[in-house]
């Protein structure tokens, strides 16, 4: 049985930009069970952020997976990976048959509230080499997703991020553009977030 829908992609026209967003990449259904397993059988933790010069918790909770030796490191924050478990394995062999990649890493985000958030970004580690292709796959409360160019202050773009929803970001985005998910003031329950990756 197939429990994705039929794969209809949206392409942005973008400068400098490869990225396409895949609405109901998992049947509600399918999106359902698998937010439920990921909320319980994930072993979330919350490290402590330097920004600034200033040290304080991270606004969401997270989590590494991934083959065994690829440690990850962002904002003087360094997590080694837990070993890939069948739940994880799955949602990475159905991104994988779009992507046409073999991600080596997922980091998990859970955003508990609207108060949860990730700051402007750019997901261009050199652990990621060059033009990486970040795979973004989305469970539970809908998130307004902000993109910025680095240089042309008039190209930015929106996107609401919904259940069961894929995002690809491939070719020189993460050179030319940065990307956040702001606080809301809405009252909204938890997001989770998983954002395949190739860490050479």
């Amino acid at each position: 049985m197939n429990l994705l829908f039929p794969k209809e992609k949206i392409t942005f026209n973008l400068p400098d930009a490869t990225i396409e967003y895949y609405q109901g990449f998992f049947s509600d259904e399918k999106a359902n069970l698998l937010f439920e397993q990921l909320i319980t059988k994930i072993p979330w933790q919350q490290d402590n952020i330097t920004l600034f010069g200033q040290t304080h918790l991270q606004p969401r909770l997270t989590a590494l997976f991934g083959n065994e030796g690829k440690s990850y490191s962002y904002s003087s924050i360094i997590m080694q990976p837990h070993k890939w478990n069948p739940l994880l394995l799955f949602i990475k062999n159905e991104i994988e048959t779009v992507c046409q990649e073999n991600f080596t890493t997922v980091l998990l985000n859970l955003y508990r509230d609207g108060k949860d958030s990730n700051g402007w970004h750019a997901d261009n580690e050199k652990e990621l080499g060059k033009n990486p292709t970040i795979a973004s796959v989305s469970f539970g409360e809908e998130r307004i997703f902000h993109l910025q160019h680095n240089s042309i202050k008039e190209a930015k773009l929106k996107i609401k991020l919904e259940h069961g929803s894929l995002l690809i970001m491939k070719g020189t985005t993460q050179h030319f553009w940065k990307h956040q998910l702001p606080k809301t003031s809405k009252q909204i329950g938890p997001r989770i977030n998983l954002t395949f990756r190739i860490i050479k």
